[in-house]
């Protein structure tokens, strides 16, 4: 058995076919828990790598050296026997989710990049997908083969030009779509060496900049007890549970009451509550851990890996001397504060702000937020929080709907841990002067004619999760109630998003008016952009949705008016209802829209 680090160059240069056993599951993995962190990671890897390449006078290898690498996990690979005339082959034991969601976001990013005329680093980039074709034959070309039910799919989307058509439900089809549609869209500038800059960080970044770990068995090692081994049939230490010894034993060096301090202030800690795994990225940590993590992160006013966690808590207490039950006290009350985020009336400005902070994974502000939570009223009046809260909440929104990068945002956010500390009783002041002051492009905060844009242009509904998606238009229809609603608030995470023009259109929506082809064409190119921007997008319950699907207007109109209560869709009857719904109509409801999300989540004076 072999074991060590490899990049991605590594992995997947050589002529090799890596096989996904039939026993292994199919493709699962998804936008929202994977994909959408996976390219967030790629991405702000990308835009550190091109920063660290201007600041080191385009030396690559010391700009490398300066962005560092980002590890994807482990793989468990087992040699099979071929004759010396044959590519190397490998079964793929564990790890293939990994492997898999790897080949189809370099094919990705090669297919966009070859299309934008980067020859040069789409070659690069093929070679790491495809085997050379002097050497094999059939679907020998791919450097990774899937079980049998995703053959056909993978197939269509891994060649380029190749119609998807048949495969629209398939995971590695939609995974392909939504890491091309990322790609298309981050590129997207019309300064010619901007975007070049970009295609060489994305590229540098792929292939060399993320890591795995491979273990790759020999022919006779024993793959299912390896397997089960790796998967721990014991129970790990967290570094909750050290950081909790080191404490007692601390405790006990310095002469206190051991029992009295555990009973008093960490038994609570105890409770399966924080024992619970709950999502971190693309991560899943215990609760506790987390917690710590950022509890870390306040107080020592800086990162802190999920690995350093334990020897940096130490290096905190033993910096702090005389003052360990002070950290003792801390560490319970903050404690305290985060288990209390869970608590808030859904529909208040905190149960908002933290129902969407969830959705978008803005966990980088949790340090700040336990700050502000955690401060009692003669330190922070709840006005002040409120408006606080509101601050962070416009900022993340707005730059969510602009698609700009997050990055920078764990510097950001360190910054204002001690600005806010020093004036913990004006913090809103502090906020919101430290984020309107920003003026990089990692860090603007967006202007109303930056999100109008976004909103008219970008298909948002392909770049957002669905998740952050619904909870925009879920805003939109809760601004839009009156007082005199039988519902006060809109349901949250309940309702469907629906293409008002259907994403497929062409059989009861038809361009009938245009004779010219080329005209004909560019209104078929310009409707399949527009279906996906906020202006065609509503929301109705799940029984609704099967019903109006890719009907007709008409039938769409006598659905919503019969079984609709949402506003959304009220006004979008009143406006709408006695005319036609297509391009124009779209933009001009996209404009109201926007509008509105620039009034919901302002600018804060």
């Amino acid at each position: 058995m072999d074991a060590g680090k490899l990049n991605i160059k590594q992995l997947f240069q050589k002529d090799v076919r890596y096989i996904i056993p039939t026993f292994q599951r199919p493709y699962v993995w998804e936008q929202e828990k994977q994909w959408e962190p996976l390219w967030e990671d790629v991405r702000n890897l990308a835009e550190r790598y091109a920063e660290a390449l201007v600041e080191s006078d385009n030396q690559e290898a010391v700009a490398e050296e300066k962005t560092g690498t980002h590890f994807l996990g482990a793989i468990v690979l087992q040699q099979i026997s071929t004759p010396a005339v044959e590519i190397e082959r490998r079964d793929v034991i564990d790890g293939q989710q990994r492997m898999l969601t790897l080949q189809i976001l370099l094919d990705a990013v090669q297919d966009v990049i070859e299309k934008e005329e980067f020859k040069r680093d789409a070659r690069q980039l093929s070679r790491l997908v495809l085997n050379d074709e002097d050497f094999v034959e059939g679907d020998d070309i791919f450097k990774i083969w899937p079980t049998s039910g995703d053959r056909d799919a993978f197939r269509a989307a891994m060649t380029n030009g190749h119609t998807l058509e048949g495969y629209e439900d398939s995971k590695v089809v939609q995974a392909h779509e939504f890491f091309s549609l990322q790609v298309k869209e981050w590129l997207r500038t019309p300064d010619e060496e901007e975007r070049t800059r970009k295609v060489r960080s994305l590229s540098t970044a792929l292939i060399g900049l993320i890591e795995v770990v491979v273990i790759d068995l020999k022919t006779n090692d024993d793959a299912y007890v390896i397997f089960e081994t790796l998967n721990a049939r014991g129970t790990p230490l967290l570094a909750s549970d050290l950081i909790k010894n080191y404490l007692l034993q601390t405790a006990s060096s310095k002469g206190m009451d051991t029992d009295k301090i555990y009973e008093n202030h960490w038994k609570d800690f105890e409770d399966k509550w924080w024992r619970e795994d709950i999502r971190q990225g693309r991560l899943v940590r215990p609760r506790i851990d987390i917690f710590l993590n950022y509890w870390l992160v306040a107080r020592k006013q800086e990162e802190v890996q999920s690995h350093e966690i334990f020897p940096s808590f130490r290096n905190y207490v033993e910096e702090a001397g005389s003052g360990f039950m002070d950290i003792v006290k801390d560490i319970q009350h903050v404690g305290e504060t985060y288990r209390q985020l869970d608590s808030f009336d859904p529909y208040s400005t905190e149960g908002t702000f933290l129902y969407r902070w969830e959705i978008m994974q803005a966990g980088v502000v949790t340090p700040l937020l336990l700050q502000l939570f955690s401060a009692n009223k003669n330190q922070l009046s709840q006005e002040r929080k409120e408006l606080c809260i509101k601050a962070l909440e416009s900022y993340l929104v707005r730059r969510m709907i602009c698609r700009m990068t997050t990055k920078d945002y764990n510097r950001l956010f360190l910054e204002l841990i001690p600005k806010v500390n020093k004036n913990i009783q004006i913090a809103d002041e502090v906020i919101i002067k430290h984020l309107k002051s920003q003026t990089s492009e990692s860090r603007l905060w967006p202007s109303n004619d930056d999100v109008e844009k976004a909103v008219l242009d970008l298909p948002l509904y392909r770049l957002l999760t669905r998740g952050r998606f619904r909870f925009v238009l879920e805003a939109l229809e809760e601004i839009n109630r009156t007082g005199k609603a039988e519902e006060a608030h809109t349901p949250r995470g309940s309702l469907t998003i629906e293409h008002i023009l259907p994403q497929s259109w062409q059989d009861n929506w038809p361009i009938t008016d245009e004779d010219n082809p080329q005209e004909y064409l560019k209104r078929v190119s310009e409707r399949d952009r527009i279906k996906h921007t906020i202006g065609n997008l509503t929301l109705i319950t799940n029984k609704l949705n099967p019903s109006l699907s890719n009907g007709p207007w008409a039938k769409k109109k006598q659905g919503l008016q019969d079984h609709s209560t949402l506003f959304l869709n009220k006004i979008l009857l009143s406006k709408f209802g006695d005319s036609s719904f297509s391009e124009k109509e779209i933009k001009e409801r996209s404009q109201e829209l926007a509008q509105q999300v620039c009034s919901i989540w302002p600018i804060s004076e």
